[in-house]
């Protein structure tokens, strides 16, 4: 009863978030606090403690390959299946449908449910997806379809953004231009993602058997248990509910998307990883997880409004709690 009581309680920090913002204890804007103390604080600092408190075998370096893959392949995928559509609809197809929530949402739950040994392979998988939901989904997103990384989409075109972005119609010289600013544009939306680049060092900690000093994870281990509550206060505060029937098929586009694909990579983890049966139950319950944090700061960014992301982040939490609470039940370790 305690693993389904906890994963409760990530959706009733959710709703407190929700409800204290539209009583006006919030103001519209104050998320933007939470969102820098999330993405340069407590998530870094989880990830920090979690290599610090746990073995990373190098074998596990293959479950920081599927994590990636995981988190990669889809974007192709929806880029081309969403080709006749307007750019803004398939920026937030792009943006949400891909990459998933384990720092802040499968950590907690795994440690109930399986115990705090599958954090490692969690970490691991989460690894490889960091690369992309930090970072790389944005990249890829705003390059794929012509997007300035710098300004709103709503800034950049009038009215909604037409199938094929304005701006791609320039001359030779004014082209090079435009490659060598979004090369720039990618380059720093690696490097200034501080989750990303601790994941990068943390690689290189993997791949040369370096171990950290427990003092950093005696100090980091107050930041890094707030994580959770912060993340899912954010997205309450973040969280508007759909206004109209656009809004609600923009969500179910996405969670149409990534239940197939949750589902194919789960059949993946389960019946091709060479790991033993908790690792392998762990992988198929990451597989589940919902959209990424980092889904919301992107969608802000890119759209100016990351509240529908909020929302499609709640939704497909609630999914992912029950979904993975049936696995737990069914899964054979």
């Amino acid at each position: 009863m305690t693993p389904i009581l906890q994963s409760g309680a990530f959706v009733l920090i959710i709703i407190m978030g929700f409800l204290l913002r539209r009583f006006g204890v919030f103001g519209a804007n104050d998320y933007r606090i939470l969102q820098s103390v999330v993405f340069n604080l407590t998530l870094p600092s989880a990830i920090i403690v979690s290599f610090v408190s746990g073995h990373h075998g190098l074998n596990l370096l293959l479950v920081t390959l599927f994590g990636l893959g995981c988190a990669l392949l889809p974007i192709p995928i929806l880029f081309f299946m969403s080709r006749k559509r307007k750019v803004s609809e398939r920026a937030f197809l792009l943006l949400n449908a891909s990459g998933f929530n384990v720092g802040t949402f499968c950590f907690p739950i795994l440690q109930a449910f399986l115990g705090p040994s599958t954090l490692m392979v969690a970490a691991m998988f989460d690894m490889g997806n960091a690369v992309m939901v930090t970072a790389g989904t944005n990249v890829m997103t705003t390059s794929l379809l012509n997007i300035d990384m710098q300004r709103p989409l709503h800034e950049q075109y009038k009215g909604d953004a037409p199938v094929v972005p304005a701006g791609t119609m320039l001359d030779k010289d004014a082209r090079r231009l435009q490659r060598r600013s979004r090369v720039r544009n990618i380059i720093k939306g690696f490097v200034t993602s501080p989750s990303f680049d601790i994941y990068m060092v943390m690689i290189v900690v993997t791949i040369f058997s370096i171990k950290l000093p427990e003092w950093i994870g005696t100090v980091l281990q107050p930041i890094s248990m707030a994580n959770p509550f912060c993340s899912m206060l954010m997205v309450g505060m973040l969280m508007d509910l759909p206004h109209n029937w656009k809004d609600i098929k923009a969500v179910l586009e996405v969670i149409g998307w990534r239940l197939p694909l949750a589902a194919a990579f789960a059949l993946f983890a389960w019946f091709i990883l060479p790991f033993d049966g908790v690792f392998r139950k762990a992988l198929v319950m990451v597989c589940f997880a919902p959209t990424a944090v980092f889904a919301t700061l992107f969608t802000d960014k890119v759209l100016g409004n990351p509240k529908l992301a909020g929302f499609t982040l709640a939704a497909t939490a609630f999914i992912a709690i029950v979904i993975m609470t049936v696995l737990n039940v069914m899964l054979p370790v």
